[in-house]
């Protein structure tokens, strides 16, 4: 059953999305060629606890770490390790909090040194298709109309589009109703009402659509052993628009990036 957020709720999942927003726009300027992922890890744990909150999935279903790191082919659900990051690599960064009893959890798939012109277009298109699905996400409209949205534009430009990995609705549990797949009809599914809170994102591989997982019991990577992209974010759906929680201006400030994406998804200025 989808769980409606009031008004005090949602400025509360505002916090907690921040916190990961703020997270991963810490962890933007370190994730360069040579940079340890346990390391990093231990960084966003104690950043986070130091904004007040909880990392969201250490030991949710005894994952070990704070942050899901999945490069260059991994998917999802990678564990960080000991193997520093390579100049040319990418890497997908998902990461979660917990504050005041409601979960932030959103993902950025990061460039390290110079990436490849493929591969930057495949994360240039994965994002975009963030915000295309987000678009669709307005009162009235179905779940299928966002997956429709987000596969539509992924597969016209070649890519495949993972079916057994969704978005989801959150709150205060970190997986609640919706499912928000990344594929779909359009016109079907739940129908979206004002006070609905959802994680929208996009896992994209470069080829096929295939994935299998590792015998870890957790990484999932591409069969065809070709990069794939997600890019995340928490939105609500305030007055029958779609409202972002979260942000990816902290990493686009550590980065240098000058970036509007966000602005027609946004009715409050951030707090810096």
């Amino acid at each position: 059953m989808v769980k409606i957020k009031t008004s005090e709720e949602i400025e509360l999942m505002r916090e907690s999305a921040l916190v990961v927003s703020k997270t991963l726009g810490m962890l933007a300027s370190e994730i360069k060629p040579g940079a340890n992922p346990l390391k990093l890890d231990k960084m966003a744990e104690d950043f986070i606890r130091e904004q007040g909150a909880e990392p969201g999935f250490l030991g949710m279903y005894d994952f070990p770490n704070t942050l899901n790191w999945s490069p260059n082919s991994q998917v999802v659900h990678g564990i960080p390790n000991n193997e520093t990051l390579k100049d040319g690599d990418i890497i997908s960064v998902d990461c979660g909090a917990l504050k005041n009893g409601y979960y932030g959890d959103h993902a950025y798939t990061f460039e390290v040194g110079e990436v490849a012109e493929e591969t930057k277009k495949l994360l240039r298109v994965t994002k975009e298709s963030l915000y295309v699905g987000i678009g669709q996400f307005k009162e009235g409209n179905r779940v299928g109309d966002v997956g429709y949205a987000i596969q539509n534009y992924c597969e016209t430009h070649g890519y495949g589009v993972v079916r057994e990995l969704v978005g989801h609705g959150l709150g205060t549990e970190l997986h609640e109703d919706p499912q928000m797949p990344n594929y779909g009809k359009r016109g079907r599914g739940k129908k979206f009402v004002n006070g609905m809170v959802v994680a929208i994102e996009p896992m994209i591989n470069m080829g096929t659509r295939r994935i299998k997982q590792l015998n870890d019991g957790w990484t999932i990577l591409t069969a065809d052993g070709k990069s794939s992209a997600h890019f995340e974010h928490d939105v609500a759906l305030v007055d029958g628009k779609p409202e972002l929680l979260s942000t990816f201006q902290y990493i686009y400030d550590a980065l240098g990036v000058t970036s509007d994406e966000e602005n027609e998804f946004r009715s409050q200025k951030l707090a810096f």
